[in-house]
């Protein structure tokens, strides 16, 4: 009796963790898929003797969909279930990744692209809230770590594309990570069909009922800083690798892989800020730990634009810090100021917004880069972006110690 309620502890255990550990790969397989055409189209720029401009704008369809299909991915999977959801976000990422790296022409490649931006809409508005239902503590912190997972997805975009480029070619940078991705999915699919992962309802709340008007509040606000925060983090995740492969005095060596490797040591090192976030807003009020996050970001980004060598890669590893330490937060303010019933909605709202900003961020890196033929520009408009994101920030409600913000979702 006693081996068998083991087993069933075992069970129920395994059940409660393996959300949190598909959902930070996940975020993983997400950062890296949408983050390794910056450095891929700098070898297909040279393979197929096409501009840049051009070249990156195949991405906007893709970084487009990434943002509208998040609402419709958000609502699907409060009626479906995160888990048949998450296995078709990585099947589908997958096998887009593939497809990419097959691509015959431009036109083959646009449809591939959109196809990733298509299902990569799956993962935030259904894989943070799978997460945050499947923790009773420490929530902030759990979201740090996931963050980890996400950085660590956009250092891995550069440094393995970067070397995949050069061990066999730019379609292997595509089709690797496809494979990963899929038996990802496969495995998933596996846990879900045969009863080992639990569909988590959320749980009764037990937090500090707040006021219409401060909910209206803090959406209003955030759905500003959201939208601006999404702006910056597309902006700099697109133009990073050109600014390097331009601006960094020898540091980058020669080919994708040393322009790679900047950028893997600058998510990688961020990415360790979002433990430190969610630290913070486990414990702290949340109002000074987003907004100080924010402001971090304005004079960093304004010393990107004109810094070269080790300045920049120090500069650029701060601003990216910053921006990441924010997260936590921000998904904290939002799950305690809405009704969790509404939580699939309102993340979907989140996200649409963030990734809704990549298409404008794409469009306008390849404007200031083609009228300029340096990204430097973009960083000046972003630091003007990071203060009006601050100012808006500082209207948000004061709140008691985070400790009861960060028990609820």
């Amino acid at each position: 009796m006693a081996s068998l309620q083991g087993l069933k502890g075992s069970k129920a255990t395994r059940s409660k963790y393996l959300p949190v550990v598909f959902s930070c790969l996940g975020h993983l397989y997400i950062h890296l898929c949408t983050a390794f055409y910056f450095v891929i189209v700098l070898s297909i720029e040279e393979d197929w003797q096409l501009p840049y401009p051009e070249l990156l704008e195949l991405w906007t369809l893709g970084s487009l969909l990434v943002g509208v299909a998040a609402l419709p991915a958000g609502l699907l999977s409060d009626r479906i279930g995160a888990s048949a959801m998450m296995v078709l976000f990585f099947v589908g990422l997958g096998g887009a990744s593939i497809a990419a790296g097959f691509a015959p022409s431009p036109p083959g490649l646009l449809v591939a692209l959109a196809g990733l931006g298509f299902f990569a809409a799956i993962y935030h508005p259904v894989g943070i809230p799978w997460l945050v239902r499947s923790a009773s503590t420490s929530r902030g912190k759990l979201l740090g770590i996931n963050g980890v997972f996400g950085a660590l997805g956009s250092a891995l975009a550069g440094l393995a594309a970067g070397a995949l480029i050069e061990l066999s070619g730019w379609r292997a940078a595509f089709i690797v990570p496809g494979i990963l991705c899929v038996a990802t999915g496969v495995v998933l699919f596996a846990f879900w069909v045969t009863g080992g992962l639990g569909e988590n309802a959320p749980a009764a709340s037990a937090k500090k009922p707040v006021s219409a008007a401060d909910s209206r509040r803090v959406f209003l606000i955030l759905l500003v800083t959201m939208f601006t925060g999404g702006l910056i983090f597309h902006c700099t995740q697109t133009s990073l690798p050109k600014l390097f492969e331009l601006q960094s005095d020898g540091l980058a060596g020669e080919g994708a892989l040393g322009v790679g490797l900047l950028v893997a040591i600058v998510y990688g090192v961020s990415g360790l800020m979002q433990v430190l976030g969610g630290h913070l807003a486990d414990r702290l009020p949340l109002k000074p730990v987003y907004v100080g996050s924010i402001a971090i970001q304005i004079p960093t980004l304004w010393l990107a634009s004109w810094l070269g060598g080790l300045p920049l890669l120090l500069v650029a590893t701060t601003m990216v810090m910053a921006g990441a330490s924010a997260l936590p937060a921000e998904n904290l303010l939002l799950a305690h100021y809405t009704q969790e019933k509404h939580h699939g909605l309102v993340f979907g709202l989140k996200f649409a917004l963030s990734f809704g900003a990549a298409p404008l961020a794409v469009g306008l890196v390849a404007y200031t880069t083609r009228r300029t033929g340096e990204p430097s520009l973009i960083y000046v408009l972003l630091a003007f972006v990071a203060l009006a994101s601050f100012l808006f920030a500082m209207f948000l409600p004061r709140e008691n110690k985070l400790s009861k913000l960060s028990a609820t979702p």
